[in-house]
């Protein structure tokens, strides 16, 4: 029997990282591969220079097609650029049947309905997630299947990007052979892979921080309440760290996560580090706690820039299931204690939840359990999702052209 897999993957500034899964009878997936190489010529979340992200996505792919022949002919992506916005929206429907039962055709033209927006030409829907069903003027219904009225409503949070972004990061993979079957918003992953349903139901801010950008999703009553994107991340403390201690970027970035913390006060204030040990062109001692001291000014900026943004939609100090930090930047020691201090939250490290899926080995669950796959892995587990609806529209073509069309139904 043909064998199913399906790839997410997620191209950041400084790594592309993939995640490949199996399909297996039922829908079930099982964890094959996760993996990450260099990536090049993305920045804050968008193609800089098409040639380079090609290039960096061709490695990517090459590593699929050698060990998983289908993978890169199923590929659910990551977008997260700063161009990208969320907007409340509302569809309105008169229920079809005679008899006023709300059936899966009412539910679809209320989805379409709201997504009626009057949108500039160079942007493009992304997701539209509804939050409720409201029948009769009577709301918070997750499902209306079933039930009888004469009005169905979807209060819908839709999410839309800049078109040419979205086309030139597909492009970089389609230019390699590879199919895109589904586009997914970061935060919107991370949260899928990270935040427990307990989590998403009693509040929680879910922060994606990379390189050159910070991902925000806030969850509360098992729904995305808000989500953006910041084009500044982890890169900015290491170019703070390169102009302080006059060295090279890369030997900014290494002392960062070798020697620095986000909390200033709780690092030796006699430790000195010799920079001529880790960068031969630089020069003289410096105090580990002035490293770390460089460090928490940047990121208190980056969680004051946060809470602006909690602030808007008054969960500043008010989501009960605090922050959970996941991304590249999430590794630096003490990050969650300075955003405990800073957000006024509960904090913690978002490791993967391996739980839906199995895992072919001791060792896999072992590299998973890494905050920099927490978009990998969701983007994997959002595809499993979308599959398994079009499965139950076709179950015996599942990995075929054809689902891939029922797929584009049910994906933005």
């Amino acid at each position: 029997m043909t064998q199913n897999f399906l790839a997410g993957l997620d191209i950041g500034s400084a790594t592309v990282k993939a995640a490949v899964a199996e399909v297996k009878k039922g829908g079930k997936l099982a964890l094959v591969k996760i993996f990450k190489m260099p990536s090049r010529g993305m920045r804050k979340g968008m193609v800089d220079e098409p040639a380079e992200v090609t290039g960096a996505v061709n490695q990517v792919l090459g590593e699929l097609k050698k060990d998983f022949r289908a993978a890169h002919k199923n590929v659910f992506l990551n977008t997260g650029s700063a161009q990208v916005r969320t907007q409340a929206s509302r569809g309105i429907v008169a229920v079809a049947r005679a008899d006023y039962e709300i059936c899966q055709d009412d539910i679809d033209r209320v989805t379409q309905a709201s997504q009626a927006i009057k949108l500039p030409p160079n942007r493009m829907i992304l997701h539209s997630l509804v939050r409720e069903f409201v029948v009769d003027g009577v709301g918070e219904i997750k499902d209306p299947l079933g039930m009888i009225g004469n009005r169905l409503e979807a209060n819908v949070l839709l999410v839309d990007a800049f078109s040419p972004a979205i086309k030139n990061l597909t492009k970089s993979v389609e230019t390699n052979g590879g199919e895109i079957a589904g586009l997914i918003f970061g935060p919107l992953a991370g949260g899928r892979s990270v935040l427990s349903k307990n989590q998403q139901d009693l509040g929680a801010v879910l922060i994606d921080l990379g390189l050159n950008t910070t991902g925000l999703g806030v969850y509360e009553e098992g729904k995305l309440l808000y989500a953006t994107t910041f084009p500044f991340g982890s890169g900015n403390v290491t170019n703070d760290l390169a102009i302080g201690l006059k060295t090279s970027p890369e030997a900014a970035e290494a002392i960062k996560f070798s020697f620095g913390a986000a909390v200033a006060k709780d690092t030796p204030a006699r430790e000195m580090i010799d920079l001529k040990k880790i960068d031969p062109r630089a020069k003289g001692v410096v105090a580990r706690r002035f490293i770390a001291e460089i460090i928490e000014i940047r990121l208190c900026e980056i969680f004051e820039h946060i809470n602006k943004e909690l602030t808007k939609v008054e969960r500043a100090g008010k989501l009960p299931a605090g922050a959970v930090l996941v991304g590249g930047g999430a590794k630096l020691p003490g990050l969650a204690d300075l955003a405990r201090r800073e957000l006024r939250l509960p904090a913690q490290i978002g490791i993967p939840d391996i739980s839906p899926l199995e895992v072919a080995s001791g060792d896999l669950a072992l590299q998973i359990e890494d905050p920099e796959f927490a978009c990998a892995l969701g983007l994997v587990l959002w595809g499993g999702e979308r599959l398994r609806e079009a499965n139950r529209f076709m179950p015996s073509l599942m990995g075929t052209a054809v689902v891939r069309k029922v797929l584009n139904y049910f994906l933005p």
